[in-house]
């Protein structure tokens, strides 16, 4: 009943802010605040908050909050995104608490997917209470159109690095948070796309903030090379299948030009499936077997415009070489293969970056950031204690 009630407000807020997206200008929105008197710093720009309800199930010893606050759309355009904002109890320290935006993987492609509606959200949050006993303030964001009703921009980089960005100004938004401008990124797959869009798009866009470091494991890097290289495996037929979907809404690409008629409706299937945890796979066996490597009319999809222009689009950079960055693998990854996250990190060094990089033995995909958090965790909290950072480029 309470998730339900949750759905509701959330569903009534959306309504009166007009979730499909949205041009304010110049315009001012009061708070909404389900609970107990709770002070926001008034603002209206990018981080600001739309509402902020208390959240139950948080780790023992935190308080979590799910916030709708405003971010940038791909047009520049205002739009609301949803996320979660936990703390830990006690005094905060001089000068506020450091902050983990934490960069969720892949969940699914419509709104009802968004992680802070999921049963098991506490748990899919991964090193969540090793960041909560150092005494972080971890942001989740569930990035635009996943609990909202835009279309979920699947892939775009710029579209999650602004909502981290804007989850990290959400939660210096609330005053008993007490967050610095102090924060480091971690995410995972999807997330770790995420993750190294936020360290590209940081210094930019928002400069009031203070990376320290960028985490990331199994990101997504080359996609281009990714879908040629999946394509035909399960994995890789579910992640093609869902870029799709949202691409040729979000960009307007043609799917006629890249997709077999009859998998259309295949793929529709697909993208209403959310994926909550590992065995959320098994509802999507029968549709996945049906998308054959034939599913798609062409060979690859990066020798036709203008699917090759927007793979390269959403294929991070290298970031700028004051940037620490630590980087997971699993060896037996099939979905983000090890020679593709390898290329990635050795562009990186010849980029100047300091890099760690961690290469987990018969690790796969679904568990590389669960088995590489502790690590994470502990690399991060050394930024955070401005410890010069450990270099892996030049090393076997």
């Amino acid at each position: 009943m309470l998730k339900r009630l949750a759905r509701i407000r959330r569903a009534t807020i959306c309504d009166k802010l007009g979730l499909a997206p949205i041009l304010i200008i110049g315009a001012v929105f009061a708070v909404s605040v389900v609970g107990s008197a709770l002070a926001v710093h008034a603002a209206s720009g990018p981080g600001s908050l739309i509402s902020v309800q208390p959240m139950a199930g948080a780790p023992q010893g935190a308080t979590a909050y799910r916030v709708l606050y405003r971010s940038t759309g791909l047009s520049g355009e205002t739009i609301p995104v949803s996320g979660v904002i936990i703390f830990p109890f006690g005094p905060a320290p001089p000068g506020g608490r450091p902050v983990v935006a934490w960069a969720h993987p892949t969940t699914g492609v419509v709104s009802r997917c968004a992680p802070s509606l999921a049963r098991v959200f506490f748990a899919s949050v991964q090193g969540l209470r090793a960041m909560l006993a150092r005494g972080y303030i971890v942001t989740a964001t569930d990035y635009p159109g996943l609990g909202t009703s835009q279309t979920h921009p699947y892939l775009v980089g710029i579209s999650e690095g602004r909502a981290v960005l804007d989850s990290v100004r959400a939660a210096r938004q609330i005053a008993r948070v007490s967050a610095s401008r102090n924060f480091g990124v971690w995410g995972h797959s999807q997330g770790g796309q995420a993750a190294l869009y936020t360290g590209l798009l940081a210094a930019e866009y928002a400069p009031e903030l203070r990376l320290v470091g960028v985490a990331a494991a199994a990101p997504a890097t080359d996609l281009g090379r990714l879908m040629t290289e999946d394509l035909g495996t399960g994995g890789g037929n579910n992640i093609t299948a869902m870029a799709l979907w949202s691409w040729s809404r979000v960009y307007g690409a043609p799917l006629k030009s890249v997709l077999s008629p009859e998998a259309m409706p295949v793929i529709n299937r697909l993208a209403n499936l959310c994926i909550e945890r590992w065995f959320d796979m098994l509802p999507r066996r029968g549709p996945t077997r049906a998308l054959e490597r034939n599913f798609l009319s062409v060979h690859n999809l990066a020798d036709v415009d203008p699917w090759r222009g927007l793979l390269a689009e959403n294929s991070p950079g290298t970031l700028s070489p004051d940037i620490p960055v630590f980087i997971a693998q699993g060896d037996t990854d099939d979905l983000v293969r090890p020679s593709v996250t390898a290329a990635y990190v050795g562009a990186l060094c010849r980029r100047g970056s300091k890099v760690r990089y961690e290469l987990l033995p018969g690790v796969g995909h679904t568990f590389v950031a669960r088995d590489s958090a502790n690590d994470a965790v502990a690399w991060i909290a050394a930024r955070f204690a401005n410890m010069s950072p450990a270099n892996d480029c030049g090393r076997p």
